[in-house]
């Protein structure tokens, strides 16, 4: 058997190679971005890095490491991102923006849109701040949503943003660069999964199991405890739920919320399978209008939140909120 000391030296070579090769890798960033500048390119390029993750997923030995590579180049990509904005912020791209000052949102004759079905945490978060008996809708996807304020068709939208297991919910930050929408409020849940299945099934039964990618990531290690079971993403958690119910397979499970089995007629077969027992996800509220929410409570959490987005995106029309 070979001593841990000496496991740890080989460790420790080769997290500095790693950090070395990122380093290397962020310098070619600035070659990017000076691109970019130079040609009016876009930053994010959705085809080309979901292209090149499934390159680099198919170079993995198994499947937990071929999970492990697509969150950890998701990461990457995310701060490569981060990297370009910043260089073109400071190249004067984006001009600054004008907005209104405001103490409190209106959203008393408000429309809210959100991601997913019923059931969906998205609704949760937005059922919390808005209220049970707000006027909403839900899409099929992010995009749907921020599309439905930019069309009119709605006048805020809650997007998830942050989760405290699986970190950032990259696609929205990249969503916020892409639409002229803007953060004025959030709204944080703790997120709780279960593993619903049919009412005559047992979890010895199951062979797949359906659910967000952001949602099985926090459920790994339950997940990997059922290496023989195959995973599948799909759109929302409620979206899983549904679709379990539908093609009524007893081999079939579905992650997501406990309510999901009261809503779709299915069976709790195991509670909180989630990783970390005090889940969380942040959800950010976002509408068209320049409006700066100058509030006495919450201001400091909503900055936070504002402030991570400014790192992230850098150019995006967001506000820091001081208290």
């Amino acid at each position: 058997m070979k001593d841990l000391l000496d496991i740890r030296k080989d460790i420790d070579k080769i997290d500095e190679q790693i950090v070395k090769l990122y380093e290397e890798r962020m310098k070619l960033t600035s070659d990017v971005a000076e691109y970019k500048i130079n040609t009016g390119k876009q930053v994010f390029d959705k085809e080309r890095e979901e292209s090149k993750l499934e390159t680099l997923q198919k170079k993995a030995e198994s499947d937990f490491t071929r999970h492990g590579i697509r969150e950890l180049f998701e990461q990457i990509m995310a701060m490569s991102r981060k990297k370009q904005y910043k260089l073109l912020t400071e190249h004067g791209i984006m001009p600054p923006q004008e907005f209104e000052p405001i103490h409190t949102l209106d959203y008393s004759n408000a429309r809210i849109v959100f991601q997913g079905l019923e059931g969906a945490y998205s609704q949760l978060a937005m059922e919390q701040f808005f209220g049970e008996n707000c006027n909403n809708f839900h899409v099929e996807s992010w995009k749907d949503a921020m599309e439905a304020i930019k069309n009119g068709e709605a006048d805020y939208a809650v997007l998830p943003i942050e989760n405290s297991s699986a970190g950032i919910v990259s696609e929205n930050y990249d969503l916020l660069v892409e639409y002229d929408n803007y953060i004025v409020g959030e709204q944080i849940i703790r997120i709780d999964h279960a593993l619903l299945g049919l009412e005559d099934a047992d979890e010895r039964d199951i062979r797949t199991v359906y659910s967000h990618k952001q949602s099985l990531m926090q459920c790994s290690e339950f997940l990997d405890s059922h290496a023989d079971w195959e995973k599948f993403s799909v759109s929302n958690n409620a979206v899983a739920a549904k679709k379990v119910k539908e093609d009524g397979e007893i081999s079939q499970a579905a992650i997501a919320s406990a309510k999901n089995a009261q809503i779709y007629g299915l069976k709790v077969l195991r509670n909180s399978i989630q990783n970390n027992k005090n889940n969380s996800t942040r959800f950010i509220v976002v509408t068209g209008k320049k409006y700066i929410p100058i509030r006495q409570t919450g201001s400091a959490s909503v900055l936070r939140s504002i402030t991570k987005a400014v790192l992230y995106i850098m150019h995006c029309r967001i506000l820091f909120i001081m208290d």
